[in-house]
């Protein structure tokens, strides 16, 4: 393969996709490069194979970056009605869950399709099985692949960040921006589960499977949703979400029943039941098998009548405040995300484009914008590649 083009995409993700067919669009001659065997893998495996595409509720406040505002242009400019328009333009099927998320009927595979129609439809040159090693630029860009060389004036790095790397992800786009002289910030894990070790993992251990409905707070966020527990620790989407935000050595806080008060609910079990033993009571609000873990573990034995107010009291306090520190996450091979990427400071908001490299772009997950749990992080894909993809 060796022949020029005017816009040349790396990576045939989320990102990727929408780009290359909204500069072909444009009359731009794409070439879509993708190191996989098949396009949009990472959204074949999205929302349990349903591709949780957006969110009604996508504002700027939902996104983590050095920059807070960086993401705002983009956004504006195309927004998740935007791309609910194209759903409905290719008759997919979709409803909504819970928290503004979408999801379609049936497969993810859908979205894919319906992403390879529009750029096949827009005449992009769409390559699988690639593997890029090596990119130079003089006056274009030379892009050496493992089958042969094609060059542009513009390069676009849509290759993601790290996480999930069994899906083939790799720190691709970083290297070349840093080749390039872009600056990363620090890379973390995000949407991922946290680990504990000693006795609160022998707890989280003995009550793998169990889930409920919580308030987790970390720093000055916080997030009601399901949690789970683990054999490593904690998770679901409560977890997920306030991984973003947790840092080696900070502290999360577990309301186990928000909207109560738990110590009040005690005391006034203790006399209408004096005879019920704490556990039983609180049973009636959270699993057994985790009223039983937590009064073994704060409360002695006994019946209510025997524990005194204060005791309960602080029980109570452990309920709606419960302190926990991880010691870590599950690392990239878990997380559905990655924080951070290349500097929001080095990009143009309203295009993509470097500020010192003309001609370079990156988009997506690349970047460092990072969404919430909830179709958040396809939005920024799909809003990030196309003020790319009109820009080029």
């Amino acid at each position: 393969m060796n022949a020029e083009f005017d816009v040349v995409v790396l990576g045939a993700g989320a990102a990727g996709l929408m780009c290359a067919m909204t500069a072909a669009a444009r009359g731009r001659r794409v070439l879509l490069l993708e190191r996989a065997e098949k396009a949009g893998k990472k959204i074949l495996i999205s929302g349990g194979g349903r591709c949780n595409f957006t969110n009604l509720g996508c504002s700027p406040d939902r996104f983590i970056s050095s920059n807070p505002h960086f993401c705002k242009s983009a956004i504006a400019r195309y927004g998740p009605q935007d791309f609910i328009s194209l759903v409905e333009k290719h008759r997919i099927p979709y409803h909504e869950k819970t928290l503004g998320q979408l999801f379609c009927d049936g497969s993810a595979e859908s979205i894919v399709r319906m992403l390879l129609d529009e750029c096949v439809d827009a005449g992009v040159d769409v390559r699988t099985g690639y593997d890029v090693t090596k990119i130079t630029r003089t006056d274009r860009f030379l892009i050496t692949t493992n089958i042969g060389d094609v060059s542009a004036p513009v390069l676009v790095l849509a290759t993601g960040g790290l996480s999930i790397p069994k899906m083939g992800a790799t720190g691709f786009a970083h290297d070349i921006a840093k080749q390039f002289g872009l600056p990363i910030t620090t890379l973390w894990p995000g949407l991922v589960p946290l680990t504990f070790s000693s006795d609160d993992l022998a707890l989280m251990r003995a009550l793998t499977g169990v889930a409920l409905d919580a308030v987790v707070r970390c720093g000055k966020q916080e997030f009601r949703e399901n949690f789970l527990f683990t054999h490593r620790g904690l998770s679901g989407p409560a977890i997920l979400q306030a991984s973003s935000y947790w840092r080696q050595g900070s502290t999360i806080l577990i309301d186990l029943l928000p909207g109560a008060d738990a110590a009040h609910f005690l005391v006034d079990r203790k006399a209408a039941r004096p005879r019920a033993e704490a556990q039983t009571v609180l049973a009636e609000l959270i699993p057994r098998r985790l009223a039983e873990a937590l009064t073994e573990r704060h409360l002695t034995t006994g019946p209510l009548a025997e524990i005194s107010d204060h005791s309960l009291e602080q029980f109570g306090n452990i309920l709606n405040n419960w302190q926990l520190t991880p010691v870590g996450t599950e690392g990239y091979a878990k997380a559905e995300v990655t924080i951070g990427g290349v500097a929001t400071s080095a990009l143009s908001s309203k295009t993509m484009e470097s500020k010192a490299v003309p001609g370079l772009y990156v988009i997506g997950e690349a970047v460092d914008v990072t969404g919430w749990l909830g179709g958040y992080n396809f939005q920024w894909a799909w809003s990030s590649g196309w003020v790319a993809g009109n820009a080029v």
